[in-house]
């Protein structure tokens, strides 16, 4: 998804490359590791990659999200959101009722078919669903001029803790969207919140020894989360050239990517039996890796040339 930096702040008017950067490893994690093969080969890392992959994806987008539109530009922007995500979560959906796998649904009626698409959905695009429902609570509440500033963040949060008890949404992945929406709105950048530091990977790698850390509404988790950025952010200068150009290209387009993998990661399949000589599954990681990427950036430049352009043009993330 194309993410451009708010402009609710006069000195956020350019695009921050640090972000683009975090992105696309975070995309890249997502996709690795939706890979079953790849991420049953190594299980804990899988479970440290989802300690923090998307939190990081939920502080950028509540960052991002601009709260000083006017209505009717918030609600257009949150209509070309929720497209792209009724779209790919019915064809989820359906093909749940269809196919062998961990999400399958048995018997697929109308009914069952509007509870996971509006409250409770399955597979990947549950994270364009909680975007919305977010930004639209923190949109809301936050127009309230009666209420003080810090009243309106506490009645976000509550209205987010219903969310949780009526199981529409991750109470601690909320809050991480809240935190990104705090910082835009406050006196801080993001890159002086998060700061680089090469310190950080022996913390990150203590903190992610201990199994009780790895969920990200632990204070582990939530150090975690801070760590794997300032890791990110410590090679930033380091990247250079052609892989920093292409990092932030796809970092720029995590729309696509976040919408179209999980159709390529399915087509993946068929390279397990032909790679499985490879006991540490990095060549089927390559090559998965190289097809989802960039048939999910082909797939998306063939729908501009059929002007289809309104799902990409978004100014908020991910997504994603």
């Amino acid at each position: 998804m194309t993410l451009e930096t708010p402009d609710n702040k006069s000195n956020k008017s350019h695009r921050i490359d640090e972000l683009d950067y975090l992105k696309c490893i975070m995309i890249v994690l997502m996709i690795s590791f939706h890979l079953a093969y790849f991420s049953a080969t190594y299980p804990y890392a899988h479970e440290v990659v989802y300690t923090f992959h998307m939190p990081v994806f939920l502080l950028i987008s509540g960052f991002l999200m601009n709260m000083l539109k006017a209505p009717r530009q918030f609600l257009t922007m949150m209509f070309w959101l929720a497209v792209p995500y009724f779209i790919m979560e019915s064809g989820y959906t359906v093909l749940a009722s269809m196919l062998p796998i961990n999400e399958h649904i048995d018997n697929l009626s109308p009914a069952v078919f509007a509870e996971k698409l509006f409250l409770h959905p399955i597979g990947p695009y549950w994270y364009l669903h909680m975007l919305i429902l977010c930004g639209l609570t923190c949109y809301g509440v936050l127009r309230i001029s009666k209420l003080s500033l810090i009243s309106r963040y506490i009645l976000i949060g509550l209205l987010f803790a219903l969310y949780a008890h009526l199981g529409i949404l991750s109470l601690s992945k909320s809050f991480y969207f809240l935190t990104g929406v705090i910082i835009s709105r406050s006196s801080f950048d993001f890159l002086q919140v998060f700061r680089p530091s090469f310190l950080a990977i022996p913390a990150l790698a203590i903190l992610c020894s201990y199994p009780a850390n790895l969920h990200n509404s632990t204070a582990g988790g939530i150090l975690i989360v801070y760590l794997a950025i300032s890791t990110c952010l410590a090679f930033y200068p380091y990247v250079t050239g052609k892989l920093r150009s292409g990092m932030l290209f796809v970092g720029r387009n995590t729309l696509p990517v976040f919408l179209f993998s999980p159709i390529f990661t399915f087509l993946c399949k068929p390279l397990i039996p032909i790679l499985s000589f490879d006991p540490t599954a990095l060549l089927f990681l390559i090559a998965s890796l190289t097809i989802c990427l960039s048939g999910s950036l082909a797939l998306a430049w063939l729908m501009t040339r059929w002007k289809w352009t309104n799902i990409f043009h978004l100014k908020v993330l991910t997504n994603a």
